[in-house]
């Protein structure tokens, strides 16, 4: 296989990362299409929240990309909760989607998120490049930074509604359907940006579908050697499994 040098990565670009937002909404509505009823109701690695749960907030945070008066209406809860019940922004709003959707049933779930997908992804589309690239946000958690409005569009959505397919896959125990060019890239993405953070040298062999091998000047004394599977790799970055060396440089999903 051949290595990759870290530095050749491409970010992800604006129409890209729609391309693939748009494809991963429609993967994860074919895994939500074959759940049976119990299953809705198992636990995930998200604290507090059951699968069911858990799409509720996907399903938030679609309606809210689709909408900038929802946009505006769930951010302003957020703040409210933030105030009473401390924590995070981004903890705050995933709690705000939950709670304002928790008499959904997995069925309307299902057929609003499908409903609410190709709007999601318009609307993101839509975003003025001027906007992508000077507006900022502050992020208070996982990481404590300032992002620019287009990764959090680009990236960060769809790094989420991924690692939720994932979430979902590992609480029911099923095979999750991954290919090179769609999971392969977003691995891939993840891989070039834990780089970025870290900034030591290292050789990375990523197993499965979605995997590579990857390296940054792994010639050099003290290079760290690691090997293990692509999508556990981005689990134990994103903190569902716990870390060790350069596995605890937190990428932000």
């Amino acid at each position: 296989m051949t290595t990759i040098e870290i530095t050749t990565i491409e970010p992800l670009r604006h129409r890209e990362a729609m391309r693939l937002q748009t494809d991963e909404l429609q993967y994860t509505l074919a895994m939500l299409r074959s759940l049976d009823g119990p299953e809705w109701s198992a636990a995930t690695d998200c604290p507090a929240w059951n699968l069911q749960a858990m799409y509720q907030h996907v399903l938030g945070a679609c309606e809210s990309g689709a909408s900038m008066r929802e946009n505006i209406h769930q951010l302003r809860r957020a703040r409210a909760f933030r105030k009473q019940q401390g924590g995070p922004l981004e903890a705050a709003l995933s709690a705000v989607q939950v709670r304002e959707r928790r008499d959904l049933s997995p069925a309307q779930i299902v057929e609003q998120l499908a409903a609410i997908a190709p709007k999601t992804v318009r609307g993101r589309s839509r975003t003025p490049r001027f906007l992508r690239n000077h507006a900022k946000l502050a992020v208070d958690g996982p990481v404590y930074e300032t992002w620019k409005l287009g990764y959090l569009i680009d990236t960060i959505y769809l790094r989420d509604l991924w690692m939720h397919r994932v979430d979902l896959s590992h609480a029911l125990n099923r095979p999750l359907v991954l290919n090179t060019d769609h999971d392969g890239r977003i691995v891939a993405d993840v891989v070039a940006e834990w780089a970025r953070r870290h900034g030591k040298p290292f050789a990375l062999e990523l197993t499965g579908p979605a995997g590579g091998t990857y390296a940054h000047e792994n010639d050099s004394p003290g290079a760290e050697h690691l090997s293990m599977d692509a999508v556990e790799f981005c689990r134990t970055l994103a903190g569902r499994v716990p870390a060790n060396g350069l596995l605890t440089v937190v990428v932000p999903f």
